[in-house]
C-alpha cells in the first residue's frame, strides 16, 4: 500500500482478513479452554458429592444396625 498498487491492497487485505480469522479462532479457543475448566471443577464438585453421599449412606446403615442389635 505503499505506491498505491491494487496488488498490494489485495494482499494487505488478505493480510489483514488471516490476521483477524487468527485473532478470532485464538478467543474461540480460550473461550472454550474456559468452558472446559468449568465443567471439570463441576465434574469434581459432582463427583465429591457422589461420594460424601454414599459413605454417608453406608455409615447410616451400619449406624442403624448397630442400633438394632443392642
Amino acid at each position: 500500500m505503499t505506491d498505491g498498487n491494487p496488488g498490494d491492497e489485495i494482499k494487505t487485505s488478505r493480510t489483514a482478513k488471516f490476521a483477524q480469522w487468527l485473532m478470532d479462532r485464538d478467543a474461540k479457543r480460550e473461550e472454550k479452554e474456559s468452558n472446559l475448566e468449568g465443567l471439570m471443577k463441576f465434574n469434581l464438585f459432582l463427583s465429591s458429592l457422589t461420594l460424601v453421599a454414599v459413605a454417608g449412606s453406608t455409615a447410616l446403615d451400619y449406624a442403624m444396625i448397630a442400633w438394632l442389635w443392642v
